[in-house]
């Protein structure tokens, strides 16, 4: 006779309750066993929700029989009087990345897209998912915060997303399956030991379960002991943050002040906090030991997934990747995107551009070398170079300022400087250009 405990509606109530309150609910439904459980629980709670129920179904276009899957889907939805959106992704696999990556960044990316502002997205993970999760990251090396596996909650999108059966074994979701009569599909890959948590999964997971029959429970557990260690670090590296932070980067005196182990721990924590995935251990402890080591004459930086930290006036800065710059016209009506930035203009008064130069063929270039400029208010005309010098701009940051030129003549530098003559005098209407820098490539 199996002992896992029974799932039912109103279990799945009191794990609701433990979560902030939604705007509404949207089951990410794959048509697999896991989450068929999960949309029939939930359409069973429907009239206590008090809130919409919806689900989305995430086609890969992976398999052969993934448009038959859709359709299974659709059918189940209909039954169930639940509405269903089915969206179709492409999966890119990047290098370094593998199909399984890919496939479910697209799918989250998916979700993020679709999430209205205070919806909550369940998924259908339970306790043996998060004891693979734990078994993986810990072959991979992960460190405290990848051992925490699954977070029970966390922000997505305009919404939250939510593993309400995180602490649920695997047997009782199947135990609720077979005694409700669920049918779902079964995706033939994962039969495949090609891929990591399928081989986990089929050969190994077998072998734990023989020794240790209730293993799942204590990674489970581990986790959850991982997660608040990885609290605790965040604790201590904002702390850290708050002594070594100037400006938009951060200073490197404060830096090498600290153990090695909290400035990797700080650079995490600092990264993380602009949409950034930080690089693995070992690439982070060289280049981090280089950029602060490195002799003054010395250029040294750390390069990840299209992100570069660099050094500059003694401090630790970060610079993105960017595509190569063309001129652009631009009217002035409307916001300028840019690769890395928006540039748009706010009305005020004797400050900034003239007003009445709306009119004027307006363009926006890029440096090309020899560009000068007498900021308004100056005596003198000089090099745009060293006017930026002077300012501290990094050198890589140059290149990517935006130069206004009115009909054929520098107007203005980004939102730094108004050349003479083409400002506003006092108590004339001007326009003050703001340029509004992209904060990373994940929002």
């Amino acid at each position: 006779m199996s002992t896992a405990p029974v799932l039912s509606p109103e279990v799945l109530w009191q794990r609701l309750g433990r979560f902030p309150p939604a705007t509404g609910y949207c089951v990410a439904y794959s048509g697999g066993r896991d989450s068929h459980v999960l949309l029939h629980l939930m359409a069973a709670l429907r009239e206590r929700l008090d809130v919409p129920l919806r689900a989305v179904h995430i086609n890969h276009g992976l398999q052969a029989a993934a448009p038959d899957w859709a359709l299974h889907c659709s059918d189940v939805c209909a039954r169930l009087a639940i509405p269903l959106t089915v969206i179709a992704v492409a999966c890119e696999v990047g290098a370094g990345d593998s199909l399984e990556e890919a496939a479910r960044t697209a799918r989250y990316r998916a979700f993020e897209q679709t999430l209205q502002c205070g919806e909550a997205l369940l998924l259908a993970h339970h306790q043996d998912d998060q004891a693979e999760t734990v078994l993986l990251r810990l072959l991979r090396g992960a460190g405290v915060h990848g051992l925490a596996a699954m977070p029970p909650r966390r922000p997505l999108g305009r919404g939250l997303l939510l593993r309400p059966l995180l602490d649920v074994p695997a047997a009782a979701v199947a135990e609720y399956a077979q005694a409700q009569g669920l049918r779902w599909v079964e995706d033939p890959s994962n039969s495949s030991d090609r891929f990591d948590r399928n081989f986990l999964r089929n050969r190994l997971l077998p072998l734990l379960a023989e020794r240790w029959p209730g293993y799942a429970g204590p990674l489970a557990r581990a986790a959850v002991h991982a997660a608040e260690a990885a609290e605790l670090a965040d604790a201590l590296a904002a702390q850290d943050l708050e002594q070594c932070a100037d400006g938009s980067g951060l200073d490197l005196d404060a830096l090498r002040a600290l153990p090695e182990p909290r400035r990797r721990n700080l650079l995490r924590l600092w990264l993380r906090r602009q949409q950034l995935r930080p690089p693995d251990a070992s690439r982070l402890q060289a280049g981090l030991q280089a950029l602060l080591e490195a002799g003054p004459d010395r250029a040294p930086e750390l390069a990840w997934n299209g992100m570069r930290l660099r050094r500059y006036r003694n401090r630790l800065l970060l610079d993105a990747a960017t595509p190569a710059l063309a001129p652009q016209v631009w009217d002035l009506q409307r916001p300028l995107p840019l690769p890395d930035a928006e540039l748009r203009v706010e009305p005020v008064l004797g400050a900034g551009l003239r007003q009445a130069l709306r009119s004027a063929h307006v363009e926006v270039r890029f440096r090309t070398g020899g560009e000068r400029c007498r900021p308004a208010g100056s005596r003198h005309r000089r090099s745009l170079k060293k006017l930026l010098q002077e300012h501290g701009v990094p050198p890589w940051e140059r290149q990517r300022l935006p130069l206004i030129y009115i009909d054929g003549e520098l107007a203005a530098v980004a939102d730094l400087w108004v050349c003479e003559g083409f400002q506003a005098a006092p108590g004339e209407p001007g326009l003050r250009l703001v340029r509004v820098v992209n904060q990373g490539p994940f929002c």
